[in-house]
């Protein structure tokens, strides 16, 4: 199944899901026309994220895709510092610069051509735009809106975005075997619902600070996975490269 598919059906089945709790806590679906449009444009930073992060997948092992991409909190800091005017300081600009060393170092550490430079590009620009997504959210005050309902919708327009996409490539695939739903579900699941879920209430118990220093190990994680369950290779470059982004995010983390 295309990523597409793969993407629109975890959308929705997330969507669902959500729904299911917004019924269960009788929360309100109700939203303005003055939401639609910027709701639609935040499915659209996230889903061009999510898409561009997936194929990222297919060009380079999954760990390092994952490292490239959670450099959106730098790529954050570069969005409100040239669009919005935000303060520069020393702490940023050293951020910035280990994070653009870490992805020297991944790009210039694997000789077998497993890390390319198109993949870096096209995860780089997943991160980019998921940092839009996070300085859409606040630029348009829709981050007034419960985050659970946001997140509805955010994933129902997503979901309805990828299908548009899927009809006019032509990669519309059904669910043809149980496997596959299930596949499908536990991926809207365990890293779509739970792992947001999670967040909020981690949040609530150890502030945001915090919890966003333990997040920076989410690529150390995708990492030690590649590793164990799909074999991909760890060389001193990627580790320097993985250890770099880890310490721009966490400076940019600390200092914000």
């Amino acid at each position: 199944m295309g990523f597409e598919s793969v993407l629109m059906y975890r959308f929705l089945f997330a969507a669902i899901m959500l729904a299911g709790i917004l019924l269960i806590n009788k929360e309100s679906f109700r939203i303005t026309r003055s939401d639609i449009g910027p709701l639609l444009l935040l499915a659209v930073f996230y889903s061009l994220s999510a898409l561009l992060l997936f194929w990222g997948y297919k060009l380079m092992p999954s760990g390092v895709a994952t490292t490239i991409h959670f450099m959106y909190p730098v790529a954050t800091t570069i969005i409100m510092m040239v669009f919005f005017h935000e303060k520069r300081s020393l702490w940023r600009i050293i951020a910035i610069a280990l994070a653009i060393m870490g992805v020297y170092c991944l790009s210039d550490s694997d000789d077998s051509g497993s890390i390319s430079g198109a993949g870096i590009i096209i995860v780089l620009l997943s991160a980019v735009a998921y940092a839009l997504y996070l300085v859409a959210i606040d630029k348009f005050k829709i981050g007034k809106m419960k985050g659970m309902k946001l997140t509805f919708y955010v994933f129902l327009f997503g979901a309805c975005l990828l299908l548009l996409l899927s009809l006019f490539t032509g990669d519309v695939q059904p669910i043809t075997t149980p496997r596959m739903a299930g596949n499908l579900l536990m991926l809207a699941l365990i890293p779509t619902i739970i792992s947001n879920l999670a967040l909020v209430q981690a949040i609530k118990a150890i502030g945001s600070t915090l919890t966003s220093i333990l997040g920076a190990m989410e690529p150390l994680t995708a990492i030690c996975v590649g590793i164990a369950v799909f074999h991909e290779s760890l060389t001193y470059g990627i580790g320097i490269g993985v250890a770099l982004i880890i310490a721009a995010v966490t400076v940019i983390i600390l200092k914000r």
